[in-house]
């Protein structure tokens, strides 16, 4: 009689545990990843004196080689940021991004949208620096990052690149 029992639920567990496992590997619909909010950049004042290439060649306590950096504003409030670190013989190293400037009273603001060709979280802090403008007259451009650093600047050619 026990093999009887035995035998008749022995294949009503299985299909009960095949059910089970069945129902924990069942996908489940989660819902869409929610979309960020898209940044917009806004339009620089007609003849406003910054847009143009901007490049800046400086020594860096600390930091072996000499770093260029250039600042390409675009009428449409785009900017690309370009920054290449030469050491000698070596390869060059850099940093390329892309995002938005504005003007806010005397200073320059930079926002990253893209960091080496690669979408960036825009609530961190790092991908947003602002600079003081301290004097633009003509070709030159002087100003103090936020962080103290000071950057001078040569106004460059509308097409020019860094050269790696």
């Amino acid at each position: 009689m026990f093999e009887f029992l035995f035998r008749r639920r022995a294949p009503a567990a299985g299909l009960i545990a095949a059910a089970l496992l069945a129902a924990c590997a069942a996908p489940s619909k989660q819902p869409p990843p929610a979309e960020k909010p898209q940044i917009s950049c806004q339009a620089a004042a007609p003849g406003d004196a910054l847009v143009g290439n901007w490049l800046s060649v400086r020594k860096e306590k600390g930091v072996v080689g000499e770093l260029r950096t250039l600042f390409t504003l675009h009428p449409d409030g785009t900017m690309a940021y370009t920054e290449q670190l030469k050491r000698g013989n070596k390869p060059s190293q850099g940093l390329s991004e892309t995002g938005c400037w504005k003007r806010e009273g005397q200073a320059l603001v930079l926002q990253t949208l893209q960091s080496n060709g690669m979408p960036i979280d825009t609530n961190d802090p790092i991908y947003t620096n602002r600079y003081a403008v301290s004097s633009l007259a003509g070709s030159s451009l002087a100003m103090r990052h936020a962080d103290g650093s000071a950057i001078k600047a040569r106004r460059m050619s509308p097409g020019y690149r860094l050269p790696f």
